[in-house]
C-alpha cells in the first residue's frame, strides 16, 4: 500500500512551487522590475529585481554562473571538482569552492553526517552521476566504496583541498543550486539592490518586497490523486531563503525489478535513503545554500530525526510531506505562517 501511495505521488506531480505575485505596475516610470530567465546547472532560473535606473545585469550573472561551473560542475571535465574526482589528492581551489566546502563542513557537523558531499562514488555507483547506469551495485561494491565516504576525510588548508585518499569523490549537487542563488543575490546587493527574488530549480532567495510593497509570496501545492493541481498553502518569504528536496523529483527505474530508486542518499549506508519523507521544504533567514543542504539531510534522516533537528533551530521553518501508517500526512513548523 505504501508503494502505491508513493507511485501515485510520483505520477500526480506533488510539486513545491513558488508563486510570484504578478509584476504589473501601475506606474512603470516609478517602479522598474527587471526580469531575467534562462537555463543553468541543468535546470532553469528566474530572477526579478527592482532597479531605479533599469540596469540589466544578465551578462554579469552569466559570468558568475560560468565561474561556478568551472569550479564545481562534475559535468565540466576541467573543473576543479572534476580534477579532484579524477584522482588528485591536493588542489588549489577558488573562492566558490572554498565557500561551498566551508558551508558543507558546517552542515555535515550539525546534521551528524547525514549531509555529506563525499558520497560522489556512491552517487555514480547508483547511476545518478555524469555516467548513467541502471545496474545496482552489489553489497560488496557498496562496502568497498564506503571507505571513501566521510567529509571528515577531507580538509581545507587556506585555499587548498587535501583528501586522505585520491579515491574520495565530491558531489556538491545538494548545495550547488542554493549556492548559485546566493551568488546572484550577493552580486545584486553589491549593486545596491534591496528588493529581489532569485530562483534556480525551485530553490529561492528573497529580499525586500515586491512592487506592491508586500513580501514575496510562495505556494505549496496540494497532492491530488485525480491528476488535478490545486494550491494547498501560501506563505511569504521575509528576507529568507527556501529549498525543497523530494524523492518524486529525481529517480530512475531499476531495469530488472522495475522499482523506483530515489536520488537521496543515506551517507551512513551508501544506499538510497529508506525514508518516510516524500518532500522537505526548509525556510530560514540564512543562505539558500544552507537551507538546500539541510533539506537534503532531512530527506536522508527521515521524519522523526528531521523534525527533532529542525526544532532546535529557532529561525528555521519546515514543511514535510510524509507517509505514516500508509497515509499521506503533512507537518508544518508552528512558526510557519500561511496566508488564508
Amino acid at each position: 500500500m505504501k508503494q502505491t501511495i508513493v507511485d501515485n505521488l510520483l505520477k500526480r506531480s506533488i510539486l513545491f512551487s513558488f508563486i510570484i505575485i504578478s509584476i504589473i505596475s501601475c506606474s512603470k516610470e516609478e517602479v522598474k522590475y527587471q526580469k531575467l530567465q534562462g537555463n543553468v546547472f541543468g535546470t532553469t532560473f528566474h530572477i526579478q529585481y527592482f532597479d531605479t535606473i533599469n540596469n540589466n545585469y544578465s551578462a554579469e550573472i552569466t559570468s558568475l554562473f560560468d565561474e561556478m561551473n568551472n569550479s564545481l560542475s562534475t559535468y565540466h571535465n576541467h573543473s576543479s571538482i572534476s580534477q579532484l574526482n579524477d584522482g588528485l589528492s591536493v588542489l588549489k581551489v577558488d573562492s566558490n569552492f572554498i565557500n561551498v566546502f566551508k558551508l558543507s563542513k558546517k552542515v555535515f557537523k550539525e546534521t551528524d553526517g547525514y549531509f555529506d558531499p563525499t558520497v560522489g562514488k556512491m552517487v555514480n555507483a547508483w547511476g545518478f552521476g555524469p555516467h548513467k547506469s541502471n545496474r545496482d551495485p552489489s553489497k560488496q561494491e557498496i562496502d568497498s566504496l564506503m571507505q571513501y565516504v566521510g567529509f571528515d576525510k577531507v580538509s581545507l588548508k587556506r585555499d587548498t583541498i587535501v583528501k586522505q585518499s585520491s579515491n574520495i569523490t565530491f558531489d556538491f549537487n545538494a548545495t550547488a543550486k542554493g549556492y548559485g542563488v546566493d551568488l546572484v543575490g550577493e552580486f545584486l546587493e553589491k549593486k545596491g539592490i534591496k528588493n529581489y527574488l532569485i530562483e534556480i530549480g525551485g530553490e529561492i532567495r528573497a529580499r525586500g518586497k515586491n512592487e506592491h510593497g508586500k513580501y514575496w509570496s510562495i505556494g505549496i501545492e496540494e497532492p491530488n490523486f485525480d491528476g488535478t493541481r490545486s494550491l494547498q498553502k501560501v506563505t511569504t518569504l521575509k528576507n529568507e531563503a527556501i529549498a525543497t528536496s523530494g524523492n518524486y523529483r529525481k529517480f530512475r527505474i531499476d531495469s530488472i525489478t522495475g522499482q523506483k530508486i530515489a536520488h537521496t542518499f543515506n551517507p551512513k549506508t551508501g544506499s538510497p535513503a529508506q525514508t518516510d519523507l516524500l518532500s522537505v521544504s526548509v525556510i530560514a533567514p540564512v543562505s539558500c545554500g544552507e537551507v538546500d543542504a539541510y533539506a537534503t539531510a532531512f530527506m536522508a534522516m527521515g521524519y522523526d530525526k528531521a523534525k527533532s533537528l529542525a526544532a532546535k533551530h529557532k529561525n528555521m521553518k519546515v514543511y514535510f510531506i510524509y507517509i505514516e501508517n500508509d497515509q499521506l500526512k503533512t507537518y508544518a513548523s508552528d512558526q510557519l505562517e500561511f496566508i488564508e
